[in-house]
């Protein structure tokens, strides 16, 4: 019974999947760490990507690692500016709102506590997965994930999807990669959702 009113999503990591880090971050003093509201770009083809899914009736949920919290980057507020931006543009560009957004600023080599510690929502550890699929009433045996890193990936099967339902993204350089972009991934997904 409890399974009727659960839903399928599409787990999503931030950066290099729906945003650009690496191309706006590249000649600043923490490459790959984007803590300035007015850097975030969207990656080319997110939105309309994500429309589609949201269109087949997918549940939207990101789930991101910001352990420059730990390392003393940026904090809570800055992740919150660039998650924010992030919400506006797309939902300016697609019409699109996410279901969930969930953060991890956890790193065991970090130096500001509370942070600096292990963490089960920092990937590939499955927390946020599991966390938002209990909060959000996520099937996961009926979901996907996207990311741009293996670790995105590991952390989705740990947290219970298919291997066969998450898809690592070129967009890292990561190889052997599974889909090119968010678009050739929402492709994939759409296919096998119907």
């Amino acid at each position: 019974m409890l399974a009727r009113f659960m839903r399928a999503a599409v787990f999503l990591d931030r950066d290099d999947t729906i945003i650009d880090t690496q191309g706006v971050t590249a000649d600043s003093s923490r490459p790959g760490d984007l803590w300035r509201p007015e850097l975030v770009r969207l990656m080319p083809g997110a939105a309309g990507a994500l429309r589609a899914l949201r269109e087949a009736g997918l549940a939207l949920v990101v789930f991101t690692s910001q352990g420059g919290v730990a390392r003393g980057g940026y904090g809570l507020p800055e992740v919150e500016a660039v998650n924010d931006r992030m919400r506006d543009l797309l939902l300016e560009h697609s019409g699109v709102r996410l279901d969930g957004l969930y953060y991890c600023p956890y790193h065991p080599t970090g130096s500001v506590a509370p942070f600096n510690i292990e963490h089960d929502w920092r990937k590939p550890a499955p927390g946020m997965i599991r966390t938002a699929s209990r909060e959000l009433r996520i099937d996961v045996s009926a979901s996907f994930a996207v990311g741009d890193k293996p670790r995105d990936v590991e952390a989705a099967v740990n947290g219970g999807l298919a291997r066969d339902r998450c898809f690592l993204l070129a967009t890292s350089g990561e190889s052997p990669a599974d889909c090119a972009d968010l678009p050739a991934a929402a492709r994939l997904i759409l296919g096998r959702a119907r």
